[in-house]
């Protein structure tokens, strides 16, 4: 029996409501990639009726959502500064907030058009690297995970938006070994503390990898920026560094670039709900 789209978005209203802080989207969402059209679409005809092989799927992603699996997950796909991006449980859902980092990193390079070469370190599903690459049509960008399963799922990204010779992959753990400076590197490393991580709702629903930041959501952090004090020509003269970070973090992540990068200059850049975001670093020293 085929039911209206306003009756099976309401039913979806209910059984989302107890899993989702926002049932009424997650339900529009689910329902257009279910059918294969634009959520506007979804809205704009109530009237419509689905078939049942559609209901079929809509019923085993409902069994899969109501189980607590993450929406994007479920679906395979989620967008991202104005990108689509295959996503998998191998790699972190790329979220808006990341945009402020890829805002700042492309403000720069448009500013140096002598700064084409980029390494994103920790790059899960690609997402930063791709947003980079696909607005600036000469830039070259080394991207690195320590998991291989996550560089998997950036390679299909990198594929499906046509970005394979300009994008290269490397597993490594943060930086790869190379003789290259880079002009720009982008880090969104865990920055998560594990204590804090536990009570949180993305805990176990996405890969703890990408997650789990250590005793004060540092640790990676850290061992970036030992990496780059120990071998500071990692970064081009006068190159530019960016790190996301927790809104608790601001000045502890300062008091580290200090401690490992004496040479540079770091600011702390807030997202539009007022909270510390991402730290800027420029390095300023000549080699």
């Amino acid at each position: 029996m085929t039911r209206p789209l306003l009756q099976i978005l309401q039913e979806i209203h209910q059984r989302l409501a107890p899993v989702t802080d926002t049932p009424n989207l997650d339900a529009q969402v689910l329902l257009s990639n279910i059918l294969g059209r634009p959520r506007s679409w979804v809205m704009a005809h109530p009237e419509a009726m689905i078939s049942r092989d559609q209901q079929e799927l809509l019923n085993k992603a409902l069994e899969r959502l109501e189980d607590n699996e993450p929406l994007p997950y479920v679906i395979g796909h989620w967008e991202f500064f104005g990108l689509d991006f295959i996503v998998s449980p191998n790699a972190l859902i790329p979220r808006p907030e990341t945009e402020l980092l890829v805002e700042w990193a492309l403000k720069w390079l448009q500013e140096q058009s002598d700064r084409r070469l980029v390494l994103d370190v920790g790059t899960g599903t690609g997402a930063i690297a791709v947003a980079l690459a696909a607005q600036i049509a000469d830039l070259k960008v080394v991207a690195s995970d320590i998991s291989f399963l996550a560089l998997q799922t950036a390679q299909q990204n990198i594929n499906q938006h046509g970005l394979h010779d300009r994008i290269a992959l490397v597993q490594s753990d943060l930086i790869p070994s190379t003789a290259l400076p880079f002009d720009l590197i982008c880090s969104n490393l865990p920055y998560i503390p594990t204590e804090t991580l536990q009570n949180l709702d993305v805990y176990l629903r996405e890969p703890q990898l990408a997650l789990d930041g250590g005793h004060e959501g540092l640790t990676s952090i850290s061992r970036l920026l030992e990496q780059l004090g120990h071998n500071p020509m990692i970064l081009a003269s006068h190159g530019l560094l960016l790190i996301e970070i927790d809104a608790t973090q601001g000045l502890s992540v300062q008091n580290l670039v200090k401690h490992f990068l004496p040479q540079a200059d770091t600011q702390v850049v807030r997202d539009l709900t007022g909270r510390d975001r991402l730290t800027v670093i420029q390095m300023n020293k000549v080699y």
